[in-house]
């Protein structure tokens, strides 16, 4: 065979390795997998400021909570248009931790009807993190236990391994 014949071949290879690769490691990390924000509009709006968090580590409650309170998120005015809050909040709600065909993992152990803003409190993320000493969330290069990237490196992805 021709090496321009086996070309095709050995990239499709490569490109089933990659795949495997992938498929394993979200097996591998699932239960600190969460599929990252993929609306480019959200994405553009809310990972401007901090993290894109991953919407199914909260309650459709809480994102309509917190989208309902732009005004004062968090001591900044993250306050959008009508449409664009409209539609971030469908696209948060329907990737809610809560909503169907989601994985909830995280909101394990929180009380129907709750509407939490923080992930940070969170009782299944506050047992997941009870050994990070004090000091620690308030290193420089850390800064506040929303500083997800801060430790897991590829937080940004939907991995929230311990790195």
């Amino acid at each position: 065979m021709k090496a321009s014949a086996l070309r095709p071949l050995a990239l499709g290879v490569v490109a089933l390795a990659v795949t495997v690769l992938l498929f394993s490691r979200a097996q591998a990390g699932d239960d600190d997998y969460y599929p990252p924000i993929t609306d480019p509009l959200t994405l553009q709006e809310c990972a401007s400021c901090h993290i894109g968090f991953p919407p199914s580590m909260l309650p459709a409650a809480s994102w309509q909570r917190m989208m309902g309170g732009l005004e004062s998120h968090f001591g900044d005015d993250a306050s959008l248009d009508t449409d664009t809050a409209a539609a971030i909040t469908r696209y948060l709600v329907g990737h809610a931790g809560d909503a169907p065909g989601q994985a909830n993992k995280l909101l394990r152990g929180l009380r129907p009807g709750d509407a939490p803003l923080r992930i940070t409190e969170l009782p299944k993320w506050v047992r997941e993190h009870d050994e990070v000493p004090a000091a620690e969330w308030s290193r420089k290069d850390v800064g506040s236990k929303a500083n997800c990237t801060a430790c897991h490196i590829d937080a940004e992805k939907g991995y929230f391994e311990d790195d």
